[in-house]
């Protein structure tokens, strides 16, 4: 049964890590073109129509890859994680039927109205519809959030006699407190993956003398809007989403800083290596008492450390987790930099003949998706060695039929189908990007 828990976390780590690749770029695109839109239709200028059309081709075909990735996972809860299901279905069936509600019929219906209906409904309803796809994105993101959220911090829940749990308060599940600023952190998270993936095609577009009007339209709508985002995902999202760990999980606060000991005027841990033979930093670099103030707004607080909980409750891959939230915070620190350099840039006019920055967009835009995907892996492995935390152990909730050959074999063909999957789409996405949107203005 450990073989067989090991493989069906690593299917659906995978699966979910390879899913979200697209989802996020969805959420952010959504916003974008809703500005895009916004300024072709105040300014009557059929360039920003042509970008935003341009735009939603790709959201179309990112939209459509996510919906295939995402059936399989949300299929897993109840071929590799039954007991899971039965237990919590009560619960999160609610949010996750909402959420195909929302993905399925509102998001793709408008986004269809959007893509071939530009003539027929006219300007400021085909604009209308650009926001109904993104409202509908981020509502459908919500949902997810909220799920997640009821994970890490179960509320609005009632036990039945069969042990299982059940809804007692659907605003209490919908409102969960850690839902509210988690979602923000995420949402802001793929408006920065979507902001650099914007830049990097324009700058492409400059440094390669093509579609140079676009690609200066893309690179300045990327930057002004990444840099806002960047500077949000840090502040307030993702310090307010820190003080909710602090709250509600302390132990998983004290994995991620790398915190071994209880201390008064802790240090925020900037580099260094968790020993866990040791139950020490190797080779530490930090900032003396500042953990302490981030997370109580005084130098001098206690912050404690795993030390104060019993081992059988410090997440179980303690090393993975640390590595994952400084990458994360360590790339939101990069992005922060970069956007705000090319804000001065295009500010004193000077970014467009400034090649080198030009070839710094054009090369950034992986890392908003590993930044992303490294929060998520804090947020899952800080919940270890719980599956709805303080509730169930995440032992307690595969499927004790499925053998761990069988959860091999499906993860092997999972990796097989969704290599095919994304080879695919980077032709379709690359073809698309060769193609540019002086095609549409024809």
């Amino acid at each position: 049964m450990e073989d067989a828990l090991l493989i069906d976390r690593l299917q659906f780590a995978f699966t979910v890590a390879y899913h979200y690749i697209f989802p996020q770029l969805t959420m952010g695109l959504g916003m974008l073109i809703v500005i895009l839109q916004w300024f072709g239709l105040k300014n009557s200028d059929e360039r920003f129509n042509h970008s935003a059309r341009f735009w939603a081709k790709i959201f179309a075909v990112n939209f459509a890859v996510g919906v295939v990735t995402g059936i399989p996972m949300e299929f897993q809860f109840g071929t590799n994680w039954a007991r899971f299901s039965t237990f919590a279905g009560g619960v999160i069936g609610q949010t996750l039927a909402m959420e195909g509600v929302f993905a399925f019929f509102l998001e793709s219906s408008f986004l269809g109205l959007f893509l071939f209906g530009a003539k027929r409904l006219g300007p400021k309803k085909h604009f209308l519809s650009a926001v109904a796809v993104w409202v509908g994105s981020w509502i459908s993101g919500y949902l997810i959030v909220v799920t997640n959220a009821w994970m890490q911090n179960p509320v609005a829940y009632e036990s039945a006699p069969d042990g299982s749990v059940h809804i007692a308060h659907y605003w209490g599940l919908i409102l969960n407190p850690w839902a509210q600023w988690q979602y923000m952190h995420t949402m802001i998270g793929a408006v920065v993956t979507a902001s650099f993936v914007m830049a990097a095609v324009g700058a492409y577009y400059v440094l390669a003398n093509k579609n140079v009007e676009y690609g200066k339209i893309f690179v300045r709508t990327g930057i002004i809007v990444g840099v806002v985002a960047s500077i949000f995902v840090a502040f307030p999202t993702g310090d307010a989403q820190g003080k909710n760990i602090a709250r509600l999980q302390p132990v998983t606060l004290a994995a991620m800083e790398g915190l071994f000991t209880s201390k008064e005027g802790a240090a925020l841990m900037l580099v260094g290596q968790p020993d866990m033979q040791k139950m020490d930093m190797d080779n530490p670099l930090y900032v003396p008492k500042l953990l302490s103030f981030l997370t109580y707004h005084r130098w001098g607080a206690e912050v404690k450390g795993l030390d104060a909980f019993s081992q059988d409750l410090w997440p179980t891959n303690i090393p993975l987790l640390y590595y994952s939230y400084h990458i994360m915070v360590g790339l939101g620190t990069m992005f922060i930099a970069i956007m705000g350099m090319s804000a001065f840039l295009l500010r004193r006019k000077k970014l467009f003949s400034a090649r080198w920055a030009l070839w710094v967009l054009m090369l950034s835009f992986p890392f908003p998706y590993i930044a992303n995907t490294a929060g998520w892996m804090t947020a899952e492995l800080g919940r270890q060695p719980w599956l709805v935390y303080g509730l169930m152990r995440t032992a307690q909730g595969i499927s004790p039929t499925v053998s761990a050959g069988n959860g091999l074999f499906t993860l092997l063909g999972f990796l097989g189908l969704y290599f095919v999957i994304g080879v695919l789409f980077l032709f379709i996405v690359i073809k698309t990007i060769n193609q540019g949107p002086e095609e549409l203005a024809r």
